[in-house]
């Protein structure tokens, strides 16, 4: 190893050195070089370095540096180094507690690689130094030259502080018999600083990354892998732990396999960073040598900016690492990360700031606004045209940098430059020159020279324009081996071959390159066409003219084209035009005879008119009748090439015509015509005789044509000598006529191209030219001797040519289409057309997602009702609906509050306060409770009258309160009559002290006889009221499932009471509370016999479960436990949390409640097995689910059909059993990759699940018992981790670890909306009134979120830190849900 390196050392320290002028070449192409192992700074023990411990979580000592480090604003004197990828100014806290988290640290990091890294059993080794070598600070130097050439071009390191992970391997869990995986990483990371600045190097050789992130120790069953962590942040910055800046260069799978392919420096897999200043550095700035990112890979596009996201973003497959390939094409990036990103906000994450209109952070300048993404080449052609071509200028010159030299790099002996691109920047081109700013300019130097180290790239053969001595360059200049590159004067194919047809190639020429079609078709290179195959053509024309003096207009009326090429053939019709005009536009046929002209038969040595101008161009004509010298212009305009290769052509025509009276029709003899050809323009000037016939009547006219057709010529290619300037065009038929019943003009000309003619004895006709040939309609005629030929079939077809049939590209994959599109087969030829959702990229192949279109909900432009009252739904587009929010009523625009204490929501002892939107319930004194539940205060001793009498009196002291105070008797009791002391009102109350409905006074009236009723007229009692007004509530028919109390003869409450028509049954007591332990099981019934005492004796609880208490609460699954955390009303009452029930040695995941027997069930990834525990004081935990099991996750329990359903990762499969485990069924085992969540809506039937699938994530939905399987949502999702259903707002919602989403939607999929779009690591959901709460892996706690705000409202964060799984809601009721 030390040899291999120390050669690699000595390489490259020769490529830095000046070269002699052969190898100039060579190091030239080295700018996109990989990087190489035995490329890394040199390390090793014999160089000093210290070795860290084996070990899975090891940090070094602290390093005291010879001289202080700025990291950010900060100085710091100590470095540490740990196992896991990652350096810092402080000693490490314990890996769980950052290793699986994303950035921020509560730290100071600088990581190259953070993830849960182990060396045991010898896997690789770690090794850190600090150095102050020439040779090690040299190599440096050189590297932050070139990394910042505007702010760092004199920059000398005095330290340099050197890592190298070599060959380490991710943590694996022991497992007998299986040995450590052989995927290792090797990377390296280097801190150069002075007493001012500090600049960060990460540094990946080719083949040194592996394995690209690693599982969570405490969840290693459950198939998760966290990608590694990239980038650099500052930590907490003050004793209020306040979070300071920070800096992420990945988030996904895909961005860390990209790393040692990409480069912000030019070299793949080294990335320079600006970390630390005396001057303010508001974050960490990324190196963008020459202004621009997209030197990072070397077939990106150079005139395109980069961001880090999108580089690391995308997919590579291995032949992408041949960064030279023969045929590779460009890619386009976005542009890079916005400088506003840094001056506003603290912190970076690289892989979603990313923006479409912006500026790159680096230090050099950016491109000027007029070199932006999608600039068409056929602005540069027009450049070269106004003749701005220059002479031909090196891309490079050899010299010292400026540090070494004292003075400007531009060389006065090559003049300065222009005044107006003094200030303008350059953007280097990865052949060593760079682009101006602005097209057509020549380079300013000195601030966008860069110098280089040079990375030998063995393999590659030289471009062969390149290597020629600069112009002024100094053979004998200063011995550095530093190189300056500088502009190109030209544009060549390397870089614009996008701007060629796909049938095309490109030729590079002396002042720029040219687009010349292959030879089986037919165009100038930018547009060709099939030789041989017919052609079509479709347009618009719009008209204004005089017909004689009556005026006639038409617009955008159809105009279509058919031309056999191969006999050159043109038929044309327009449809729609009116009578008059299209009976005065007969004896115009140029305007179709511009197709045939554009498509003549040619003869030897002549091209047609699409040879020249292809599918752009415009045709002017203007044409003066005789004798009347009526006149009129006709212009045009050819737009290009539509997805079926068809021509469009829009026509304008406007002037005065002759009127020709209905029943005539017009005839053209043959004619012959001369045709004048310059660069780029087409002239002709003709007199065409044509006569009018109806009946007897022959009438013979004439009208003088003046033709102009102007496109543009690619100029760089030369001249073939002796190519004709004049050409004719011979029209053996001209045919135009009129249907007055279709209203269709039709024009038919016949035409062939070739020399001028000289009068003399005829000569043998070939077929090819007269068109007698035998040729099938789809084939091209090709010269014989004579009058020989023979018949070939046009691209796209296939046979003797005689008969030729069309070859299907989309079956056979003869095809371009990329993803996300579909190849539809035509004649000669295919489409492609991108899937719903997705539109064409440049290149008409490449199939690219559609930015959204603006959203109301969204930007605010909706009319929906305040956001506090009313959600917009979003149905696409600019449409949207309006929905009340849950507690409102109305249509959504105007929405009121409903009164929720109308509908009896509370416990009878129990007082309702309607709030907007909601409502609240509080237990009356000498009562306990949440208020839907509420319990007698066995201490008080009071009444209930007296309990109520204190109460009233209590709230009497208030100001303005006029609320009833109870009058008692003696013993406490309710007095008969009851007066409001304030009203005057009086009424009747029953024993109970409830109002006897029919008996209230007005004031001023006699009070009513409050007196024992007759026995024929007996009160109801509690029961029948209570039943009568949840009959009432119900509607006067309740179902199965509601419970209506029984009352018996008398009106007391039956002792045993039954939900419904089912066999749930628990026994009551007078005032019909329920008797704690008496619920039963189907099948049996409880002893409810009034003398029947419950038992004084109950189970004793287990010791390591504590009994929840009587409300709202949600219940987590953290590894081995199962933990307790109450509501109050939806806050989180933090300081009551505890733990429920621990399992030692489990790994719960899924977590669910059954609400009707107050049960838990869980899913446990360690034992393979599925449990359930009651609530109930004593009672022991039960397996109900133990063979056939690999991965149970996600588990949704259904009260109200007794079932339980799950998913299993392992096995891939959805199953169903009865809540005992009985009557298993697996209802799903095929299309599924990794399901998680699932959930239940139990009242209207359905079933739902996610599969986070990282290439096709989706949500799907099914009945309950498996049919009707179909997918929800399968856009815009990443790791749906979380699934809940809300029966109340009847919302599906998500929470999305990967797009960092929590969204909702109809059960339909439809009304899909954001909640919040800044989650941080969610795993599980659950939804409770108006909140959410899910368990977070960043966090390893639990958060609130506003439903109807999206805001984070609330945090809980364990004492014991370790990831949460599962999370579910238990009510003291089960939740109603409505259809």
């Amino acid at each position: 190893m030390r040899g291999d390196r120390a050669a690699g050392l000595r390489a490259l320290l020769a490529l830095l050195a000046p070269p002699p002028p052969p190898l100039l070449l060579l190091l030239l192409l080295s700018w996109a070089a990989a990087l190489d192992p035995s490329g890394l700074f040199p390390y090793g023990q014999f160089r000093g370095d210290q070795l860290l411990k084996e070990g899975d979580d090891e940090s070094s000592a602290a390093v005291k540096l010879a001289s202080p480090l700025r990291f950010y604003e900060a100085q710091f004197s100590y470095l540490y180094v740990g196992t896991n990828g990652i350096i810092s100014t402080q000693d490490f806290p314990r890996e769980t507690q950052y290793v699986d988290d994303g950035f921020p640290t509560d730290f100071p990091a600088i990581a190259p690689f953070l993830a849960d890294i182990d060396t045991s059993q010898g896997r690789g080794r770690i090794l850190y130094r600090e150095d102050a070598s020439p040779e090690v600070l040299d190599l440096a130097a050189r590297y932050v030259r070139t990394s910042f050439p505007r702010t760092a071009s004199d920059f000398t390191p005095t330290h340099a502080f050197l890592a190298t992970w070599e060959q380490v391997g991710a943590y694996q869990e022991p497992r007998l018999g299986m040995p450590p995986s052989g995927e290792l990483n090797t990377f390296q990371v280097v801190l150069a600083y002075d007493e001012s600045d500090t600049y960060a190097f990460f540094l990946y050789p080719v083949n040194g990354l592996h394995f690209f992130g690693t599982r969570p120790k405490e969840s290693y069953n459950v198939q998760l892998e966290l990608p590694a962590r990239v980038g650099f942040c500052r930590g907490e910055i003050d004793d209020l732990k306040r979070e300071g800046p920070y800096f992420s260069l990945t988030s996904t799978e895909q961005s860390v396999k990209n790393l040692y392919q990409h480069s912000n420096l030019g070299i793949p897999g080294v990335w320079a960073f600006h970390i630390g200043s005396v001057s303010p550095l508001d974050n960490v700035r990324p190196a963008t040598v020459g202004g621009s990112l997209s030197q990072a890979r070397s077939s990106a596009s150079r005139e395109h900016s980069f961001s880090h996201a999108a580089a690391l973003e995308r997919n590579y497959s291995e032949d992408d690492l041949d960064y030279y390939g023969e045929n590779e094409e460009e890619t386009e990036y976005p542009p890079s990360e916005p400088e506003e990103v840094l001056k506003g906000h603290g912190n970076i994450n690289a892989s979603f700031h990313a923006k479409a209109d912006s500026r790159p952070v680096g230090e050099s300048a950016s491109l000027d606004s007029q070199t932006k993404e999608g600039r068409r080449v056929k602005e540069m052609a027009a450049l070269d045209r106004r003749g701005q071509e220059e002479a031909s200028e090196q891309p490079w010159t050899r010299g010292p940098p400026p540090s070494e030299r004292g003075e400007n790099v531009l060389d006065p002996s090559q003049g300065a430059p222009p005044p107006d691109l003094e200030n303008r920047s350059i953007q280097p081109d990865v052949d060593g020159g760079a682009l101006p700013s602005e097209r057509g300019a020549r380079p300013a130097h000195g601030e966008g020279e860069v110098v280089l180290p040079s990375y030998a790239r063995p393999g590659h053969a030289a471009p062969r324009d390149h290597g020629r001595p600069a112009e002024g360059a100094d053979d004998n200049s200063s011995n550095t081996g530093d190189f300056l590159y500088r502009t190109p004067n030209k544009e060549t194919c390397e870089h614009n071959h996008q701007a060629c047809s796909r049938n095309a190639f490109c030729t590079d020429y002396a002042a720029g390159f040219c687009c010349h079609c292959q030879s089986q078709f037919n165009g100038n290179g930018e547009h060709c066409l099939p030789r041989g195959a017919p052609h079509r053509v479709n347009g618009k024309v719009n008209g204004h003219l005089l017909v004689d003096h009556t005026p006639v207009t038409f617009t955008d009326v159809d105009l279509h084209a058919y031309i056999v090429s191969n006999d050159g053939r043109a038929y044309t019709a327009i449809s729609h035009i009116p009578q008059p005009a299209a009976q005065a536009l007969l004896p115009l046929t140029p305007i179709g005879g511009l197709f045939g002209w554009l498509f003549a038969l040619e003869k030897p040595g002549f091209e047609n008119g699409f040879s020249f101008t292809g599918a752009t161009f415009i045709h002017d004509m203007e044409v003066t009748f005789y004798p009347g010298k009526e006149r009129v212009q006709i212009t045009q305009v050819a737009e290009g090439l539509d997805p079926e290769d068809y021509l469009i052509i829009k026509t304008n025509i406007q002037g005065q015509v002759p009127y020709i009276p209905a029943g005539f029709t017009a005839h053209m003899a043959p004619y012959k015509e001369l045709y004048h050809y310059s660069d780029s323009a087409v002239t002709s000037t003709s007199s065409r005789d044509y006569s009018l016939t109806s009946g007897a009547i022959n009438r013979t006219l004439s009208y003088h044509l003046q033709q102009n057709i102007t496109y543009q010529a690619c100029r760089h290619a030369p001249r073939a000598p002796d190519t004709p300037t004049t050409r004719q065009l011979t029209v053996d038929r001209a045919l135009a006529m009129y249907s007055d019943e279709e209203r269709v003009l039709r024009f038919a000309v016949t035409s062939q191209i070739g020399p001028v003619e000289e009068y003399s004895t005829p000569v043998p006709v070939n077929p090819c030219y007269d068109g007698s040939h035998t040729c099938g309609p789809t084939a091209q005629c090709y010269l014989g001797t004579g009058v020989d030929y023979t018949c070939k079939c046009a691209p796209g077809y296939q046979a003797d040519g005689r008969s030729c049939m069309d070859v299907d590209e989309c079956a056979t994959g003869f095809h371009r289409c990329g993803p996300n599109s579909v190849c539809i087969n035509l004649p000669g030829s295919y489409r492609c057309e991108c899937r719903s959702g997705y539109r064409f990229a440049e290149d008409q192949y490449t199939c690219v997602l559609i930015a959204p279109p603006p959203n109301p909900c969204e930007d605010g432009s909706h009319t929906c009702a305040p956001t506090g009252q009313a959600r917009c739904v979003h149905l696409g587009g600019s449409t949207f609906s309006c929905v009340c929010l849950p507690g409102y009523t109305g249509n959504g625009h105007q929405c009121t509050d409903v009164d929720e204490c109308l509908e009896n929501r509370c416990h009878p002892s129990a007082t309702c306060y309607n709030t907007p939107g909601s409502f609240s319930c509080r237990c009356q004194p000498g009562y306990h409770g949440d208020g839907l539940q509420c319990t007698p205060d066995s201490t008080s001793g009071l009444k209930t009258c007296e309990r109520q009498q204190r109460a009233a009196q209590a709230q009497h002291l208030y100001p303005g309160v006029r609320i009833h105070i109870p009058q008692c008797d003696e013993q406490g009791h309710f007095l008969p009559l009851q007066c409001h002391g304030s009203t005057g009102f009086c009424w009747c109350v029953n024993p109970d002290g409830h109002e006897v409905p029919g008996t209230r006074t007005p004031p001023g009236s006699n009070p009513p006889h409050c007196g024992p009723p007759a026995p024929t007229q007996r009160p109801q009692t509690m029961c029948e009221r209570w039943r009568a007004n949840l009959l009432e509530h119900y509607g006067g028919a309740p179902r199965d499932d509601q419970y209506v109390p029984q009352c018996d003869d008398l009106g007391h409450f039956t002792p045993m009471q039954c939900h419904g028509k089912s066999d749930f049954c628990w026994c009551v007591d007078r005032d019909g509370r329920e008797v704690q332990g008496t619920r039963s099981q189907p099948g049996s019934t409880p002893a409810c016999i009034p003398t029947v005492a419950p038992p004084l004796v109950r189970p004793t609880p287990r010791p390591d479960v504590i009994p929840p208490s009587v409300g709202t609460f949600l219940l987590y699954a953290q590894g081995q436990q199962i933990g307790y955390l109450p509501l109050s009303g939806t806050r989180l009452q933090k300081d009551t949390a505890r733990t429920l029930l621990s399992l030692h040695g489990s790994i719960i995941v899924g977590i669910d409640y059954d609400c009707r027997e107050r049960m838990v069930y869980w899913t446990d990834v360690a034992a393979r097995t599925i449990s359930r525990v009651s609530l109930e004081p004593g009672a022991e935990p039960e397996t109900i689910i133990n063979s056939d099991l690999i991965s149970p996750e996600g588990l949704a329990i259904d009260h109200f059909h007794r079932t339980m359903y799950w998913t299993d990762s392992g096995l891939d499969r959805i199953e169903r059993a009865t809540l005992d485990g009985s009557e298993r069924k697996a209802l799903f085992h095929t299309d599924l990759v990794n399901p998680r969540a699932i959930t239940v809506d139990p009242i209207r039937g359905n079933l739902y699940w996610t599969d986070w699938n990282r290439d096709a994530p989706k949500i799907e939905t099914s009945s309950l018992y498996g049919e009707n399987r179909r997918i929800l949502v399968n856009n815009d999702l990443g790791l749906p981790n979380g699934l809940t259903f809300d029966p109340v707002s009847k919302l599906l919602c998500w929470a999305d670890a990967g797009t960092k989403k929590l969204e909702c939607t109809l059960p339909d999929g439809t009304g899909r909306h954001v909640i919040q779009n800044n989650l941080n690591y969610p795993f599980s959901i659950v939804s409770y009134a108006d909140h959410f709460y899910h368990t977070d892996w960043r966090r390893d706690g639990i958060i609130s979120v506003s439903r109807d705000s999206g805001q984070f409202t609330d945090e809980y964060l364990p004492e014991q830190r370790s990831h949460l799984y599962g999370i579910t809601a238990v009510y003291p009721y089960c939740p109603a849900g409505r259809k």
